[in-house]
């Protein structure tokens, strides 16, 4: 699958998944944009740059900032494939009234689900027919955990955004997908799994053991393990796809 001529966008690109999903984008041929909020997003832009020998342009930005979104993608031209992929994931309990948690499940939701609707609302003037848009969901947008209500609640939130817009746009030729990653060695799941070993009282190499025997296929994955699934739905090869949430878990959620 080549992207030689391409232009992909891929929002929360700085580390993660979403900067393996730009790496693989980049070795395929394609012109990139990565978005970050964090001023690494300059760094790894060049990074992937100097490996891949793709020319990728990095822009700083807050997606939850509706008027920042549009700001950047002003800046743009003509965008072939929109990757959604930034999110935040924490603990956020209900039985609490401690006003940070409170905030970080303002802010999850204000992220996961309202940022990615400001970039794609951003990003749709400059799509044409053929345009992909791909949004990173989670295997928790199909199942829960308790304690992360407002994460548990956005993916599921952006599991029904893409379906919704695959319906919108079809017509226009754009097709809208999710791919829904299990357990991958990020910083953000580790950290996860710190706080449920922490609140269970075990180990983490304990419950890392239970969380991958309950899958099909043993062993967690690493961010380049799940690259594939986003160059498929990107390509032509996808071209009759739309409106799908795909698991991307060893088989540990099958619905």
């Amino acid at each position: 699958m080549r992207f030689d001529g391409k232009h992909v966008v891929v929002t929360g690109a700085s580390r993660g998944i979403g900067r393996a999903v730009a790496e693989a984008f980049a070795s395929s041929g394609a012109r990139l944009t990565i978005l970050a909020d964090d001023p690494a997003i300059t760094q790894t832009a060049k990074e992937i740059a100097r490996s891949s020998s793709s020319a990728v342009s990095p822009i700083q930005c807050d997606i939850a900032d509706r008027v920042a979104v549009q700001a950047a993608f002003a800046q743009l031209e003509a965008i072939d494939v929109l990757v959604n992929n930034a999110g935040l994931e924490r603990l956020t309990p209900i039985r609490t009234d401690d006003p940070a948690v409170l905030e970080t499940y303002r802010r999850i939701i204000d992220i996961n689900v309202n940022g990615s609707f400001w970039v794609t609302h951003a990003a749709l003037p400059h799509m044409k027919r053929g345009g992909r848009i791909i949004f990173t969901a989670s295997i928790w947008g199909k199942s829960v955990e308790a304690e992360f209500a407002a994460y548990c609640a956005s993916k599921h939130a952006v599991i029904g955004l893409t379906r919704v817009l695959a319906k919108e746009l079809g017509s226009d030729g754009i097709t809208v997908n999710a791919v829904c990653p299990g357990w991958v060695r990020t910083e953000a799941s580790m950290r996860s799994l710190r706080i449920m070993a922490e609140r269970s009282q075990r180990p983490e190499p304990e419950l890392l053991d239970e969380i991958v025997g309950g899958q099909a296929i043993g062993g967690l994955m690493e961010p380049k393990d799940i690259v594939g699934p986003y160059l498929f739905l990107a390509s032509d090869a996808a071209a009759n796809i739309t409106g799908q949430a795909l698991n991307i878990d060893r088989g540990e959620v099958m619905i």
